[in-house]
């Protein structure tokens, strides 16, 4: 869309797919999220939602300039929050945040959809940008947490908060197709050399894509077990690996096991 490793091994994946780095090496989602939205919350991603209540309003609607927190989920075990740019409608926004889908990379607007059962965003897919699609895991979030005054700030790139790069947005116009109900995803794992330029990962991952079945969902099947693998090992370095290496690597696992 593809994640996060604990504080005690001083790594941070806020993110899908992204690969791991100190946390100080790169940029992080909370500090981004604090500049552009304006609420000042400090802590892990985690802590926002709780740390909100009393200070900001809180609730399950998306509005512009708003936090959208995500619970911790898999290896993103620090949570992430992002900044709602724009509502697009009740089931889509664009959003803007670090450090999901490269290290320390920046992407603005690009969607967010709701896949929940019951329509409150409590469960979300989003725009993967090195592939060019959307994410194919499923996330849990809290909910949004609304600043006293809703407005978009600018990111001035600092040094001291660790490197960063901007990825191009993806935009209104990149929806693919219509919303699929959360009972129709199948998952798909897309190999992405994390640590690449911006214009190599895109590359890579559309040229990827271009075998997959793009009418609705894409078809890449893979065993769920599978894609939480190759998320935890992702700090192993850059992924090279065919899906089927990573399939052999986990039926090991699972005889020695």
């Amino acid at each position: 869309m593809f994640g996060t490793i604990c504080r005690a091994a001083l790594v941070a994946l806020c993110g899908l797919t992204a690969a791991p780095l100190c946390a100080s090496a790169v940029l992080q989602c909370v500090p981004y999220a604090r500049v552009v939205s304006g609420v000042e919350i400090r802590g892990d991603a985690l802590s926002w939602w709780d740390q909100a209540d009393g200070q900001y309003k809180r609730g399950h609607r998306p509005k512009k300039g708003a936090v959208l927190a995500f619970r911790p989920n898999g290896p993103m075990l620090l949570g992430h929050v992002a900044v709602v740019s724009k509502v697009v409608d009740d089931r889509r926004v664009l959003i803007r945040h670090a450090n999901w889908s490269v290290p320390g990379a920046i992407e603005e607007d690009v969607p967010v959809v709701d896949v929940s059962a019951d329509g409150d965003w409590s469960e979300v897919r989003v725009w993967h940008s090195p592939s060019g699609q959307m994410g194919a895991r499923t996330n849990p979030t809290y909910g949004f947490i609304y600043p006293v005054k809703a407005k978009l700030h600018d990111f001035t790139p600092d040094a001291t908060l660790g490197s960063s790069v901007r990825l191009a947005s993806a935009g209104a116009d990149s929806w693919d197709g219509p919303i699929v109900p959360k009972a129709r995803i199948e998952r798909a794992v897309v190999p992405v050399a994390a640590r690449a330029p911006a214009e190599a990962l895109h590359a890579r991952g559309r040229a990827l894509m271009a075998k997959v079945d793009r009418k609705g969902t894409p078809k890449l099947k893979a065993d769920p077990f599978v894609v939480e693998y190759a998320d935890a090992n992702i700090d192993a370095g850059p992924s090279e690996r065919t899906l089927s290496a990573i399939i052999a690597d986990v039926k090991r696992e699972a005889v020695m096991n």
